[in-house]
């Protein structure tokens, strides 16, 4: 009576620490990140009452005859399955879509969590609810980021002043009517900008050759001339040449811009000192895109790498965890990326609390990187995972541990009968 009483209570240790366990996965249902655990029981050791023996001639072998001491707690592990998605249209939300954490520094020790509810603090750094910084890579002044490098605090400077950069480059792409009549003219037109960041109108006229040249249209790039102050019209000629296809294939055949791989078209030109004093790079326009076939002009000129003083009025996030900044003079430019980390065993992760884990002694390193690669998942902006707790699955688990919890305690009522009834055969 007493091994049952005793076993009795083992069952009654375990079934509280289930009913603890369920209680936390029902109170955090609607905790952003949060992940469920379930509890997995063991038996204990087994007293022996007659050891087995194994088969001899002319008797057979015997089984061992063994009575259990009760139960205990194996485990409680963490269910780290996808929870649901809830789209709240902050651009601080960020959610997990696999497996990963987002990676955060509270002090100097560094965390792990899937809860992507972030902000801004004074300073502009990503922080959680409790003040953790976000980590991962900030982009130099050009856009360029070192994902291979140690991982920083994340900021995002709002307000942020670009310089303006000075137009080196350009791109005319489309279709020049091959069956234009001689003489017909194309226009497009862009605006590029000087080392000032002051706006230059630059205009594109496409003529139509006569025969025999067919297939030849005349490119003359053109501006308003700033240093003509009696003509208001005035225009002053950047760059001419002929733009040549081959007469069956209609192919681009010219002009050739160097240095570039062949086959590479395009035209350069230095902008005139005396008329742009703060424009003095030279500037290549692509013609690679430009082609002549029957039908529509679509020749457009659609980019150009120069731009004027911009500051910085938002963001979005890439899937691959890349802030690109959004600035109010039309640049996207990165500004910074998101550090996911993954574990051989997330499991063995110890948790922190504030929907945070730390490394554990059975997790595996932190294998920091970017978002996509390696395992690890794609990242979302605007919404967030939710708890992946089941509440129909919870309910079922109190039922099922309170059973065995009053299963248990009627076994110690029944031996403390049995024990009362053997007390009483002396009177």
């Amino acid at each position: 009576m007493l091994r049952s009483m005793f076993s009795a209570i083992s069952g009654l240790r375990a079934h509280q620490t289930k009913m603890d366990v369920t209680g936390n996965n029902i109170a955090n249902v609607n905790t952003v990140g949060f992940k469920g655990s379930q509890t997995v029981f063991e038996d204990t050791l087994s007293q022996v009452l007659r050891t087995g023996g194994a088969p001899a001639e002319g008797r057979g072998g015997t089984n061992p005859a063994q009575v259990g001491l009760g139960v205990k707690t194996a485990g409680i592990v963490t269910n780290f399955g996808q929870g649901a998605t809830q789209t709240t249209g902050r651009s601080t939300d960020f959610m997990i879509e696999g497996d990963g954490f987002f990676v955060t520094r509270a002090g100097t020790e560094q965390l792990y969590t899937r809860a992507g509810s972030f902000s801004f603090d004074a300073a502009g750094n990503l922080v959680t609810p409790n003040g953790a910084l976000l980590q991962g890579w900030l982009a130099d002044a050009n856009g360029g980021i070192n994902s291979n490098g140690p991982i920083v605090d994340l900021r995002v400077p709002y307000g942020q002043i670009v310089d303006p950069r000075a137009t080196t480059s350009g791109v005319l792409a489309g279709n020049l009517p091959a069956d234009a009549a001689d003489g017909t003219l194309v226009q497009t037109a862009i605006t590029m900008y000087d080392d000032q960041g002051n706006a230059i109108p630059v205009s594109y006229a496409f003529t139509k050759r006569a025969a025999p040249a067919t297939n030849d249209w005349d490119l003359v790039i053109t501006t308003p001339d700033p240093t003509d102050t009696t003509d208001p019209i005035a225009t002053l000629t950047l760059a001419t040449t002929t733009v040549t296809f081959d007469d069956v294939t209609s192919e681009l055949t010219g002009p050739v811009v160097d240095p570039g791989p062949p086959p590479s078209y395009g035209i350069s030109f230095t902008p005139p000192a005396a008329n742009f004093p703060a424009w003095t790079a030279p500037v290549t326009i692509d013609l690679n895109g430009v082609t002549q076939f029957s039908g529509a002009n679509t020749v457009t000129a659609p980019e150009q790498d120069g731009f004027e003083l911009g500051s910085l009025q938002s963001f979005t996030l890439g899937n691959d965890g890349t802030i690109t900044g959004v600035y109010s003079n039309g640049l996207r430019q990165a500004i910074g990326q998101l550090a996911l980390a993954s574990f051989n065993n997330p499991n063995g992760l110890e948790k922190a609390g504030s929907s945070s884990f730390r490394v554990g002694d059975n997790s595996g390193v932190a294998m920091v990187g970017v978002a996509g690669i390696g395992g690890r998942g794609v990242l979302a902006s605007g919404a967030l995972e939710m708890s992946n707790v089941d509440l129909a699955e919870e309910f079922t688990g109190l039922i099922v541990a309170q059973r065995g919890f009053q299963a248990n305690s009627r076994v110690i009522t029944s031996s403390d009968e049995i024990l009362q009834d053997l007390v009483n055969l002396k009177r």
